[in-house]
């Protein structure tokens, strides 16, 4: 099935980076055309196109702006969400890398919609590359007369600057970000008021994922209606899926939304690796429920499908696990990094993060018992819906999903356990 490149049809290029070449196959072109259309005009062709928040939340990226309030007499600030910290989520990083003024294009684009004149990059701490390549991007568009004062000649001004978070996953969630630019810890706000009315330095803002803004430039070019027509009624256009675990080629694969799983992971990845046998599949970054094999057949990589199937396309970070992964253990490194990124605000995330982490340790350790299945479940069910932010379901999906789905191999390592307990005990 062939697939359509929106995002990724000029990264093998090695001098795309260069904005010479970014404007020799086209690039600012769309920013020429959007100048050129009232801010109400472009907003409306995002919304018409159908574009989704690529971030996690699939959120109408359309319908996101229009929250801002008109007129309000403050300051609009748009932000590009680059803290890309998800596991299994590297997409981003791609774009970010091999064509950053892509990235730069769609935020000018969105701050022109939005009516912003000042707008930041943040971008993830171990980002150290990615980071230098959007510098250089920066200092080239401002030499371009694509940013600063009177853009083309018009009478848009804007500045962008790019901060580089500290290693915190919890600055990805949009009021943690916003918190952390603003000079303060990354602890996530209260909703509402959402940013869209009160953000940044309380003034109406719009936080975006880099993928999001990347696909502006297309859809500025082609249309809301040539960008509907790819992928699903529901989830249109391209997706980047970030593929890692036990295939032949891991990477990063743009799709058009609709496409089948099952030939995803056998015509992109190469099917599995080593020849061995698929166990199950994270369809979209750590934070959301594993699959089966046998749950496969006929889901389809679009937010719908996923979630009819009891998963999520989140972020479209493909963990893929084979045969050969104890799930047991797969928890634990999961549950490890939650409960090391937890960023303490809320007592049940801070206290009960650690405590399923130590339980299932000990599961691990042949010292489980089955009252300690219960308890993560207690636990889990004291943290779900109990935080500020979306990390306490976060931190509880993956292991509730793993022993759901694969309870014998934790019931394994109990009767395992009891049984070698009671072998010491009677000699």
């Amino acid at each position: 099935m062939a697939h359509h490149r929106i995002l990724t049809a000029n990264i093998e290029y090695d001098d795309q980076r260069q904005i010479a070449a970014y404007e020799k196959r086209g690039g600012y072109a769309a920013l020429r055309k959007a100048l050129a259309l009232p801010p109400e005009q472009v907003l409306a062709e995002v919304k018409l196109s159908g574009l989704r928040g690529r971030g996690g939340a699939g959120f109408s990226t359309g319908m996101k702006w229009g929250f801002v309030p008109k007129n309000s007499g403050k300051p609009v600030y748009l932000i590009q969400n680059a803290d890309e910290s998800e596991p299994g989520t590297f997409k981003d990083r791609l774009l970010l890398e091999r064509d950053p003024h892509l990235c730069l294009e769609g935020m000018i684009i969105a701050a022109w919609a939005l009516g912003s004149r000042w707008s930041c990059i943040y971008i993830r701490g171990e980002y150290a590359y990615p980071a230098v390549c959007i510098e250089q991007a920066l200092a080239e568009a401002y030499a371009r007369g694509y940013l600063g004062k009177n853009i083309l000649g018009s009478d848009f001004s804007l500045d962008i600057i790019l901060h580089r978070g500290a290693g915190a996953y919890i600055c990805g969630e949009e009021t943690g970000l916003i918190e952390s630019l603003e000079g303060n810890p990354g602890r996530p706000r209260i909703k509402p008021p959402f940013p869209a009315v009160v953000g940044l330095y309380g003034c109406p803002t719009v936080v975006n994922n880099t993928e999001t803004l990347a696909a502006l430039p297309w859809i500025i070019n082609n249309g809301a209606a040539a960008y509907k027509a790819i992928g699903t009624d529901k989830s249109p256009g391209t997706k980047l899926i970030s593929a890692s675990g036990h295939v032949s080629r891991p990477g990063v694969y743009e799709i058009d939304l609709g496409y089948p799983l099952l030939e995803f992971l056998n015509n992109e990845c190469g099917g599995i690796r080593g020849g061995h046998r698929l166990k199950a599949v994270i369809p979209g970054g750590s934070s959301v429920p594993v699959l089966r094999a046998d749950e496969l057949a006929g889901v389809c990589l679009d937010y719908e499908s996923l979630q009819a199937a009891g998963s999520m396309l989140g972020s479209g970070g493909l963990i893929v696990l084979d045969e050969t992964s104890d799930m047991v253990e797969t928890a634990l490194n999961l549950q490890h990094f939650y409960a090391h990124e937890s960023c303490g605000q809320c007592t049940p995330c801070r206290e009960g993060a650690h405590w399923i982490e130590k339980i299932v340790k000990r599961i691990l350790a042949g010292r489980g018992t089955a009252a300690d299945l219960a308890l993560i479940e207690s636990l889990c069910g004291q943290i779900g819906g109990h935080t500020i932010c979306p990390f306490g379901d976060a931190l509880i999906t993956p292991v509730l999903s793993l022993m759901a789905k694969f309870p014998e191999e934790f019931s394994r390592l109990i009767d395992q356990g009891l049984d070698s307990l009671v072998r010491e005990s009677y000699g």
